[in-house]
């Protein structure tokens, strides 16, 4: 804004005096946010420990070189669990979440006064919790297994996949639509003729991307008892045998990288 200046011309400034006392109290604001928050998160830590950490760290990873490769041979089936459960897992979750998708979408829903809401809260629930509590759960309900893993796999990417689905029916070309249906086709026919082949490239990249996604949380869930690579984890660090804890973190690395590589190639080919 332009300022008086004492030759009675105009000095431009990049702000007002209000606006930069604005931004200054909201900078203030934040370090005091920040200050408030850091004693809350260390108001119960021991600095003593804090302190020791880089040579606990360093005792640690000295233990853990090298890898004991002689036990890779009884984590290849482990390994194959967890690729079952990523996999099935991902089917499952993929297989509920498509007509909660169209029920959610604002195009296609039947209601939007009842079934909408109903299926935004199906895929809101199954996003605000994690894999590893839904198999903390289902492990005691269903007893621990392949099948806790597998069906909390399931659970969790219900939200993934509905939500990116329901988006991708909403963002279709109504164009099509309204000429399937000028024919006098049924509401099926211009969902199979009209909908499902604009949004098909679509699911199938959201597909492989959520499974990609739950390689990497399937390795873990072991450690809850819901099977896989992460029951070999949990059994190694229980009794410290470090040289196999680096060996499953190879391993498990090696196949996170694969998998995107994988998953990668499929959405690139498809998308």
């Amino acid at each position: 804004m332009p300022v008086p200046a004492g030759a009675g011309r105009p000095v431009w400034q990049h702000r007002s005096t209000r606006a930069r006392l604005a931004g200054w109290f909201g900078w203030l604001m934040f370090v005091a946010l920040f200050v408030l928050c850091w004693q809350v998160m260390t108001k119960d830590t021991i600095w003593s420990f804090v302190l020791d950490a880089p040579q606990q760290a360093a005792d640690i990873g000295s233990r853990m070189v090298p890898p004991r490769w002689s036990y890779l041979d009884r984590l290849w089936w482990p390994l194959w669990d967890t690729l079952n459960i990523a996999t099935l897992g991902t089917l499952l979750g993929t297989v509920i979440a498509v007509p909660v998708a169209f029920l959610a979408a604002g195009n296609t829903t039947p209601s939007r006064l009842a079934l909408r809401p109903l299926a935004l809260l199906v895929i809101a629930s199954s996003r605000s919790i994690n894999s590893l509590i839904w198999a903390l759960l289902l492990v005691t309900i269903i007893g621990p297994g392949v099948l806790a893993g597998i069906v909390a796999i399931g659970f969790r990417s219900i939200g993934f996949v509905g939500k990116l689905l329901y988006e991708a029916i909403e963002e279709i070309d109504a164009g099509a639509v309204e000429a399937i249906e000028a024919t006098g086709a049924s509401r099926w026919q211009v969902i199979d003729y009209a909908i499902v082949p604009q949004i098909l490239p679509a699911f199938a990249g959201i597909a492989v991307f959520r499974w990609d996604i739950n390689v990497r949380e399937a390795t873990v869930l072991g450690l809850v008892g819901a099977g896989g690579i992460g029951l070999q984890l949990q059994a190694s660090l229980n009794v410290l045998a470090w040289p196999q804890v680096t060996m499953i973190f190879l391993l498990i690395l090696a196949t996170v990288v694969l998998s995107e590589l994988i998953s990668a190639k499929v959405r690139h080919a498809i998308i």
